[in-house]
């Protein structure tokens, strides 16, 4: 039986990035990195939007502020260091009427509080940035926002792993654990830490190390619909004002890094983890579960979950999704989006206690085991700093456990 001093599940952004700090840390150390697929990425941190957020969407109190503001600077930072293409076009935040007016003077006052830049601007200001741009009255600009390539990233990512000497093990599915013992696809593993950061099936493998409780996932595919116009057609990232009791920022225009522009995404409520088509992957148990978790929260959820998922399956027709782009920018006819990217699948973290949709990251682990329950958007734009607070996590449990030689307590839950 092979044995690692760490194993790390998931080859996504945060898997890698978090094998990678943990090799740094402990340089004689035996760091492996399993994943269920043939390649890194191929799941949301290959399928994502691309954009590196700035942080003015979150409350001081939570995680993702924490970590948003410098994960923009230090993401733009690698993506520099390593040749990697940044579009640092901004972003403008728009209001369609006066009732969204308040909306854009709390997200100034969240940025102020939380140092990130932000800047007020007038409709005549807007249109200077951003010629097509439809806002009532004022707006919002930020000029920390960006765009990347996520699979280049990830590409860079992986290479500067296996550098450091981080043993990466494709089509090695995690499929159970027996005391320290972790069974794989590929065989048995002795495994001295456990690192669970698998994305869609973190719940999953959280409760064989009796975690996950009152979590389950519930999976939303996120779609992009792209533009046949010329690159340049927009200048900057155009997003509508959010409506902040839940994550999804609704549809917006984003700018890649080769100047052409796509809108959307949807946030459509999936019956299985990866049903990227109609019928694929699926997986009756999961299905049972989820349709299960999404019926709760339609009859009993403490918000509108029923209006949301009706919204977001509207979002399938094609005329209806430029529409919503419509609200934001002149010129956007049905005939320039005629193409769908590759779906996205959000792993969303669902309290079933609370019946609420979990905003924050979420981790739960104790001296044996660390499970990154809920790593949801700005997830991409959070990896490097965040990654960081995950060892910083390991290690806290390696110090309780020589602080107690009785037993150290799990750790702290974060929510």
């Amino acid at each position: 039986m092979k044995s690692a001093d760490f194993v790390v599940v998931g080859a996504g952004v945060m898997g890698v990035n978090i094998a990678s700090e943990l090799k740094r840390r402990h340089l004689d150390a035996r760091v492996l990195l399993i994943e269920k697929e043939a390649s890194p990425g191929l799941h949301a941190s290959g399928r994502n939007s691309g954009v590196l957020h700035a942080g003015f969407y979150y409350t001081a109190d939570t995680l993702k502020e924490r970590f948003t503001r410098d994960g923009n600077r230090l993401m733009q930072e690698y993506c520099s260091e390593r040749g990697l293409a940044v579009n640092r076009c901004g972003k403008l935040v728009v209001a369609r009427d006066e009732s969204e007016l308040p909306v854009l003077a709390e997200l100034l006052r969240r940025a102020q509080a939380s140092g990130v830049s932000l800047q007020p601007i007038d409709e005549r200001e807007a249109r200077s940035l951003e010629p097509r741009v439809r806002t009532f009255q004022r707006a919002l600009f930020s000029p920390t926002t960006a765009t990347v390539d996520p699979v280049a990233v990830m590409r860079a990512f992986v290479e500067d792993a296996e550098r450091l000497g981080v043993e990466l093990r494709l089509d090695c599915a995690y499929v159970g654990r027996a005391g320290p013992v972790v069974r794989t696809r590929r065989g048995d593993l002795e495994c001295g830490y456990l690192v669970n950061a698998a994305g869609l099936h973190a719940d999953r493998i959280a409760r064989d190390h009796g975690f996950s409780e009152r979590y389950r996932i519930l999976p939303f595919k996120g779609l992009y619909l792209y533009s046949n116009e010329p690159a340049g057609a927009f200048r900057t990232n155009i997003y509508p004002v959010p409506n902040l009791r839940n994550p999804f920022l609704g549809v917006h225009v984003t700018v890649t890094t080769d100047g052409r522009a796509k809108i959307g995404p949807t946030a459509i409520p999936c019956l299985w983890r990866e049903q990227y088509g109609w019928a694929e992957n699926f997986r009756p148990t999961e299905f049972a579960q989820i349709l299960g978790s999404s019926l709760d929260l339609v009859f009993r959820a403490g918000f509108d979950f029923r209006a949301l998922a009706v919204e977001e399956m509207k979002k399938y027709d094609r005329p209806y999704l430029v529409s919503q782009a419509a609200r934001l920018a002149d010129g956007i006819r049905p005939e320039q989006y005629a193409t769908w990217g590759r779906p996205g699948i959000r792993a969303q973290l669902v309290d079933v206690r609370e019946r609420a949709l979990v905003q924050d990251f979420c981790l739960e682990g104790d001296d044996r085991s660390l499970h990154v329950l809920n790593a949801v958007s700005p997830g991409w734009t959070c990896a490097i700093p965040f990654s960081r607070y995950v060892c910083d996590r390991v290690e806290a449990g390696f110090a309780r456990t020589e602080a107690e030689p009785g037993g150290s307590p799990a750790l702290e839950n974060v929510r």
